[in-house]
């Protein structure tokens, strides 16, 4: 475990929850949006969003609160040791096999979209191994880096979201309430998912310097997550269309494919770097957050030990789905109809 000397800031804290939550909107997030909420897909954020708050608001009073102490110690206190360590188990399980088919979309999506000729399984190992050397290096590293870089990779997603809105059709976006206004709130407001990484996030909450920057910290992510995806979703209707977005697996990569600067075309050749570099920093965060809930879990002092076993592991499962792409739709549906199965119970 890092100690206390090692923290990062509100700005590092900013960039590690960009990277995590916004790339969803450059995977197969967008075509499960477009299937259910047509061509008001890009509120879905926006509702989701609002559903959000008050979690967020709960989290951050909670790090108000208990600042300095363990999040881990944190869920014990509020729910007691034994069911606290069923969620927390519950909840290292669910980002564990989020990780594993997670990396097998992303390797598919290099695979497919850009290095056909390369074996999937050499895409996957280097990027498995490049997200367990970030987490090696720890989260001071990754957080640096992650602020680093990210005025330049909010930069080139603006760009490509640009183009794509100035070549796309705004005629598409209308009728605004997609399936109508009943479905297009029930079904927005089903969106939260998206942004439960936040609650994973908390985990580090000791990390970050004060309670104040974490708050901070939370809000402008939130509000610049919220920014983007909406605008991304926004960019891929006026492009395609919502029919043809929602049989496209990948819809960013699609849409830079696509888009043009005047009458030159290959953009994707300038945009893919910078996107790679996202996908990258996203893992080394997401395996970083796995490993050290884990460590907590198990009180494991020394968790940098664990790395290798825990990469390997991941490796050899996420190449046991045969379609990683379809695996991940599932369950990101299966999530939507609990979280509607949940809320039907309790009315």
């Amino acid at each position: 475990m890092e100690g206390q000397q090692n923290q990062i800031g509100m700005k590092e804290y900013v960039a590690i929850a960009f990277f995590l939550i916004v790339i969803k909107a450059t995977d197969d997030i967008p075509t499960i949006l477009f299937e259910s909420l047509q061509n008001a897909g890009w509120v879905g954020p926006l509702l989701g969003g609002i559903t959000a708050i008050v979690p967020l608001c709960l989290l951050i009073h909670l790090a108000q609160k208990y600042e300095g102490e363990n999040a881990v110690d944190i869920f014990y206190h509020l729910l007691g040791r034994s069911l606290g360590f069923i969620v927390l188990f519950f909840l290292w399980g669910a980002g564990f096999i989020y990780i594993v088919l997670d990396t097998a979309v992303y390797a598919d999506i290099i695979s497919t979209m850009y290095f056909v000729r390369t074996p999937a399984v050499v895409l996957y190992v280097i990027l498995i191994a490049v997200s367990a050397y970030g987490v090696k290096k720890g989260l001071v590293t990754i957080g640096s880096v992650a602020r680093a870089v990210f005025p330049y990779l909010q930069a080139s997603l603006l760009f490509a979201l640009i183009l794509t809105l100035v070549q796309g059709k705004h005629e598409y976006l209308f009728p605004l309430w997609g399936p109508g206004k009943m479905e297009l709130i029930k079904e927005g407001m089903l969106s939260v998912s998206i942004y439960v990484d936040f609650l994973y996030l908390f985990f580090i909450f000791p990390f970050v310097k004060s309670a104040k920057d974490y708050k901070r910290g939370t809000w402008i992510a939130f509000f610049l997550i919220l920014l983007n995806i909406t605008i991304s979703l926004i960019s891929y209707i006026a492009l395609f269309d919502y029919r043809s977005a929602a049989l496209l697996n990948y819809p960013y990569h699609e849409a830079i494919r696509t888009i043009t600067i005047g009458l030159v075309g290959g953009v994707e050749t300038f945009l893919f770097p910078f996107w790679l570099i996202a996908a990258d920093i996203k893992f080394a965060i997401y395996f970083y957050l796995n490993i050290f809930l884990f460590s907590q879990l198990f009180k494991i002092k020394h968790f940098e030990y664990m790395i290798p076993s825990f990469a390997t592991l991941i490796l050899f499962l996420g190449l046991i789905p045969e379609s990683p792409t379809f695996s991940i739709f599932k369950i990101d549906n299966g999530l939507f109809v609990f979280i509607k199965n949940l809320r039907y119970n309790f009315q």
